[in-house]
């Protein structure tokens, strides 16, 4: 029997819907929003406002992508968190009002296990699904955190950012140089030219499993101020090694730990997460540390890596079929919970 889920997402500056049929994916529409690289970083008043002009639109065009009617739809899955208030508002509000006028089940996702749950949307020539149990790294703007999945329901974080985000250092550092936002895509593209051991930057000493990546954003900034110092040029004439640099030392930071989690649990699948695993030097790193410690991996397509509502809705389909259903009282979260 099909499942029909409609996915809304709208956690930052993303306003994305998915029609999944049980974990099959028949549309994917995201709205970006282009007005924040004015501003070099996400306005939440500014992205709120572009949620509520964006949203019917896309709901609509995922329903005529996905050739299905609203009335065919047995349960709207919505982000509740975490992500910025005002922009989770709005599609909790919209998502509440279409379900409670459908009379379906509304169902309330966690933004950070759809990144993880989106390794099982079904895809045409996919054979290979994660296993219980595994290690995610999710890694993104916001987060980064090392996540014990022991099923689809049950996720224990094992290590995690003491501070920032890797995705905000990536940002950060690109600022640091003068490159537009979002500036983390294009350190990895300036650093496919770059020597990755050309600058040394120190890893941070954390206990157990977490990390840290304030103490290198702030050994970045040092570094070019005081090169600056001795040659304005010194980003223009090093920007490939810089970016390789900067690279390598936030990919190694984020794996070491992780080879530490898998050395301690005894579990060789690991997966990647969440805008950051879009990056090519992690997806090297993986695939080399699969060869020469007997994981297996898992690596989402580039699609969904960033914000999307096809993992909110693969996330959606488990929590319908166990019957987790959210109450029209359900109130948005901005922090993990």
């Amino acid at each position: 029997m099909d499942t029909l889920i409609l996915g809304v997402e709208s956690s930052c500056d993303d306003t994305s819907a998915a029609i999944l049929n049980n974990r099959k994916i028949l549309a994917n529409v995201t709205a970006n929003q282009e007005v924040h690289k004015n501003y070099g970083g996400v306005v939440p008043e500014l992205a709120s406002r572009a949620h509520q002009q964006n949203i019917i639109p896309v709901v609509d065009q995922a329903f005529h992508t996905a050739k299905v009617q609203k009335k065919d739809i047995n349960a709207i899955a919505v982000t509740f968190g975490p992500g910025l208030l005002g922009s989770l508002l709005v599609g909790a509000s919209f998502s509440k009002t279409l379900a409670m006028a459908l009379q379906i089940p509304l169902l309330e996702v966690n933004h950070m296990h759809a990144h993880i749950l989106v390794h099982f949307i079904e895809e045409k020539g996919k054979v290979k699904f994660p296993g219980f149990p595994f290690l995610c790294l999710t890694v993104s703007g916001g987060h980064t955190q090392i996540v014990l999945v022991k099923s689809h329901y049950d996720f224990e974080i094992i290590g995690q950012t003491i501070d920032d985000a890797a995705g905000e250092a990536f940002d950060k550092a690109a600022k640091i140089m003068g490159l537009p936002y979002p500036g983390g895509p294009l350190i990895d593209k300036y650093a496919q030219k770059g020597n990755p051991e050309k600058f040394p930057f120190p890893h941070p000493k954390i206990p157990d499993l977490d990390y840290s990546f304030s103490g290198l954003k702030t050994s970045i900034l040092y570094f070019i101020r005081d090169e600056l110092k001795k040659d304005k040029n010194f980003i223009k004439n090093n920007k490939y090694d810089l970016c390789a640099s900067i690279q390598y030392t936030i990919v190694e930071i984020l794996m070491n730990k992780l080879k530490k989690a898998s050395l301690q649990t005894g579990i060789k699948q690991i997966a990647i997460a969440g805008g950051v695993s879009a990056n090519s030097s992690l997806r090297k790193a993986l695939n080399e540390e699969e060869k020469k410690l007997g994981w297996q991996i898992f690596i989402p397509p580039f699609e969904y890596c960033t914000d999307n509502a096809a993992m909110i809705a693969i996330a959606g389909y488990y929590k319908y079929i166990g019957k987790d259903f959210a109450s029209q009282d359900a109130t948005p979260f901005t922090r993990y919970r």
